[in-house]
């Protein structure tokens, strides 16, 4: 039965991307002139985006070479060491709203220090999964396609990003 499964997995995309144009074929859809005309609707996207892209990374480079990372961190550190929570995990909870990659690489960075098996290194994976980059997909999606009026979605998603990253340290702190 375990081959099985192995051999569909295997097949399964493979599969799925002959039949789609194979299908597409069988239906009279020119499938060339589609995916030509996809591929140039997703070039103007990828154009319109860049923009807000530079804009967002020139504000985390500016965000972290300040200084400002760290004064916010050293603010707030006192009130979560309270209840048990690690400084070195809360730059994490600051970064992840804002970029993905460079929550990401702070993670890395925390488990290199302290251990993947370290509660240090849990709290980091479990955030990395239970918040989301809010004002990366604010600034990004929302600004390719128009969207000016975003403060409800500000608002709900950084209080989700608060809640996962006190769930996760939560969590982890009975878990572990």
């Amino acid at each position: 039965m375990l081959r099985i499964v192995e051999v569909l997995s295997a097949w399964a995309i493979p599969a799925v991307v002959a039949l789609i144009p194979l299908y597409a074929a069988w239906r009279k859809v020119p499938v060339y002139e589609s995916f030509v005309d996809g591929a140039k609707g997703g070039f103007d996207t990828a154009v319109r985006l860049i923009p807000h892209l530079v804009g967002m990374m020139a504000s985390i480079s500016v965000f972290r070479a300040s200084g400002a990372l760290d004064a916010l961190t050293g603010w707030i550190a006192p009130l979560f060491s309270r209840f048990g929570v690690p400084p070195e995990v809360l730059p994490l909870a600051v970064l992840r709203p804002i970029t993905g990659a460079g929550s990401l690489a702070y993670a890395a960075d925390l488990m290199e220090t302290h251990g993947p098996d370290s509660l240090i290194g849990r709290i980091a994976s479990v955030v990395q999964g239970s918040t989301d980059t809010t004002l990366y997909v604010l600034v990004v999606y929302f600004g390719a396609v128009g969207i000016r009026r975003t403060q409800y979605a500000l608002k709900v998603g950084l209080f989700s990003d608060l809640v996962g990253f006190v769930a996760a340290v939560a969590i982890c702190l009975a878990v572990f």
